[in-house]
């Protein structure tokens, strides 16, 4: 049966914090905070691209914007030429916050050229969208759990193919976001990072990386061990001091607090949730939840 294009979709992805502390490029976490993209076919041809929320006045309104060039990456991918475009986005993911702003921007784009493709669900699959995404983002796991939603473990193949499976989580586990006022480059951050670790270091994160999807899964009593990581958040303390600080701080009351992403936004995650005196400078808090589903895509 053919399934006819769509002339118009709308597209709402969830924002996602990654690595989640030992899970370094293969961990992520889908979080209840979500960008809307509407996307109609212009039978007139031509581009229009409006933007509201996060980025207005910033982010580019033309072909330059990501969600734009990840949807004529998706059209390519389809066979298909791109159509007179009208997409208009409404964003509530902090960019530059290690929230998976790039990454939902990325799977929008890729579901709105697929949404407004004759057949392009069979013609791009869950797993070929996937991996589509992750090249362009150049990482599998914000794009991962953006698109799947819930707890979500990537990796990739030897030649190159990305896969991720998503895992149940708990239901008592709660996730909060300190959001922080400044912002910062993942191709900074990940520039920090060493090209080699101490054996005894990696060791360590395999160990707490096993022990996380359990915790996330059955034993949230066990998050604050599972999301200790010396792999990459000591090296990148130096340059987000601040983020330093406040991972420090809460892990130092009991809280399982992680570098959100490549930061500088801090994610913890628990049966109880840091309240009211946690009020940080340079920090908004707030309670997000965990996002079960994962991208959605409805006809309009």
């Amino acid at each position: 049966m053919t399934v006819p294009a769509c002339p118009g979709v709308e597209v709402r992805v969830p924002a996602s914090s990654a690595n989640l502390g030992p899970g370094y490029d293969s961990f992520g976490l889908a979080l209840n905070r979500h960008d809307t993209v509407v996307a109609r076919r212009l039978e007139s041809g031509g581009l229009v691209v409006g933007v509201s929320g996060v980025g207005a006045g910033v982010v580019p309104q033309s072909a330059d914007h990501l969600v734009v060039r990840a949807a004529m990456t998706g059209f390519a991918a389809l066979g298909e030429p791109v159509p007179g475009l009208d997409i208009k986005c409404a964003n509530n993911i902090p960019h530059g916050g290690g929230q998976g702003s790039s990454a939902a921007a990325i799977v929008a784009g890729l579901l709105v050229a697929r949404g407004l493709t004759e057949d392009g669900v069979e013609r791009l699959p869950e797993g070929d969208l996937l991996d589509l995404a992750a090249r362009i983002e150049g990482h599998p796991d914000n794009v991962a759990a953006a698109l799947l939603g819930g707890f979500t473990i990537a990796w990739m193949e030897g030649s190159g193919r990305a896969h991720a499976v998503r895992r149940r989580v708990h239901p008592e586990v709660r996730a909060t976001i300190f959001t922080a006022s400044a912002s910062s480059a993942t191709v900074h951050a990940r520039g920090l990072l060493p090209l080699a670790v101490p054996h005894a270091d990696a060791a360590a994160n395999v160990a707490r990386a096993g022990l996380l999807v359990h915790a996330l899964s059955d034993a949230p009593q066990l998050l604050f061990q599972a999301t200790e990581d010396r792999l990459h958040q000591p090296y990148r303390a130096p340059a987000q001091p601040a983020t330093a600080a406040l991972v420090s701080a809460l892990r130092a009351e009991g809280f399982a607090a992680i570098v959100s992403g490549a930061g500088p936004s801090v994610l913890v995650l628990g049966t109880s949730v840091p309240d009211d005196r946690w009020a940080v400078d340079g920090f908004t808090r707030t309670e997000v939840g965990i996002d079960p589903d994962g991208a959605t895509v409805r006809p309009v």
